[in-house]
């Protein structure tokens, strides 16, 4: 009687023990199949569009509980690519990016919760040694591939705009706009 009561608590524990594992699936944002773009207003006439080569990142998405899923991206300013490289290695110096001093821009969820079509999600954008919450919708998410065979994948694009001058990025504000609007496309495998 008491062995089958300990083979019924251990079944217990590992049953709950495994719930808890699969409540959120990690998935890791690969580059290949993902951007980071943005563009710039140049002297109120048009604009300069760019990108960045080098980021990663991890999302736990959470179907049970999508209150519980967090993302998590971080971008190597270094990596910024704006078809010019005379332009690329000035947004690098201090008055820009200062990559040297601030090497990364990273975002980390705070909350997340569900809405038509992906999440509404809030957190911490760090850029050029500020942090500032900000809040966007990742649109998809409800929709898992496998490619290649073995490997699942979920993917997310969001748009958001934000203000270079709101870390501490004021250089040439008369020149270039101070509202940066950013689009991101990631696919991220499990």
């Amino acid at each position: 009687m008491m062995t089958t009561i300990r083979r019924l608590g251990l079944a217990v524990l590992v049953a709950a023990a495994g719930s808890a594992a699969h409540a959120g699936d990690t998935y890791t944002v690969d580059p290949v199949h993902s951007s980071v773009i943005f563009k710039i207003s140049h002297v109120g006439i048009s604009y300069i569009y760019g990108r960045f080569d080098d980021f990663g990142g991890q999302f736990t998405i959470d179907t049970d509980d999508p209150t519980k899923s967090s993302f998590e991206l971080s971008v190597k300013v270094e990596s910024v690519d704006t078809n010019n490289k005379q332009r690329d290695e000035h947004l690098r110096a201090p008055d820009y990016f200062n990559a040297k001093q601030f090497p990364t821009m990273t975002f980390t969820s705070k909350s997340v919760k569900p809405v038509t079509g992906g999440y509404e999600v809030s957190g911490d954008l760090t850029l050029h040694g500020v942090s500032k919450p900000v809040t966007f919708t990742l649109k998809g998410g409800d929709k898992v591939v496998e490619f290649p065979k073995g490997m699942h994948r979920v993917g997310f694009t969001t748009e958001l705009t934000i203000k270079r001058s709101d870390f501490d990025m004021k250089t040439s504000l008369d020149a270039l706009g101070d509202e940066i609007p950013i689009e991101i496309g990631v696919e991220a495998a499990k």
